[in-house]
């Protein structure tokens, strides 16, 4: 997406959490959800950033709320993309019951921290509707396990100027896992207007699916 939204005259930022990508090497059970936050707060500090778009997707919604929560006035847009959305003091497990069971599994597996990839399980739901045999080779080169301690931290919302900053939220309706359950968006956001909500129609992995429709719908925040 980054060319797509380059081409429209903005500047994208594509930030990897510590831990996964090209610093999987970094992982380990001390890297948790407060270390996320801490890897986007001080890109926005060393950049200087302001009028940010903060796109959050799955895990990543925990992640720019506690964000936004630290540079509220640096965020123009939160854009919770098919994301947990949180309150304060909630883990992912407060938000989605069903990462209990990973985080159990982690905690009695022979590590102690490591969540393997869900793209071991069944393609359908492993790899969230990508089917393009490109792409899912693309996806399986850069997975990595997630530490345990990312589903287990709470997330930070105590501060009262965060609750101005705008709220996007994009959901993606097709291929959806058996047993998965989203909460719903309350009609009015934190900041007193009416919700916004969009909707893909494809798989969880709508950046790998429908990268120029999700372009479009980012554009029109601005």
């Amino acid at each position: 997406m980054v060319p797509l939204l380059t081409a429209a005259g903005h500047r994208v930022l594509t930030p990897t959490l510590t831990g996964y990508g090209d610093t999987a090497h970094l992982a380990g059970p001390e890297v948790g959800l407060d270390t996320h936050v801490d890897d986007i707060v001080r890109l926005i500090a060393e950049e200087d950033l302001t009028d940010v778009v903060l796109v959050g997707h799955s895990y990543a919604g925990l992640v720019i709320s506690s964000a936004a929560n630290q540079l509220p006035e640096r965020i123009a847009n939160l854009v919770y993309l098919d994301a947990m959305v949180p309150e304060h003091g909630e883990s992912a497990a407060d938000v989605m019951p069903f990462t209990q069971a990973m985080i159990d599994h982690a905690l009695a597996s022979e590590s102690g921290w490591r969540i393997p990839p869900l793209a071991g399980m069944e393609p359908s739901w492993g790899l969230f509707g990508v089917t393009e045999p490109a792409d899912v080779e693309w996806l399986r080169s850069m997975l990595s396990d997630q530490p345990v301690r990312c589903l287990q931290q709470p997330v930070r919302l105590d501060n009262p100027a965060a609750n101005a900053i705008p709220r996007t939220h994009i959901h993606c309706v097709a291929n959806v896992p058996e047993g998965f359950s989203r909460r719903p968006v309350p009609a009015i956001q934190p900041n007193g207007t009416p919700a916004q909500v969009w909707e893909l129609e494809t798989g969880h992995d709508c950046m790998i699916t429908m990268p120029a429709e999700l372009t479009e719908l980012l554009l029109k925040l601005g």
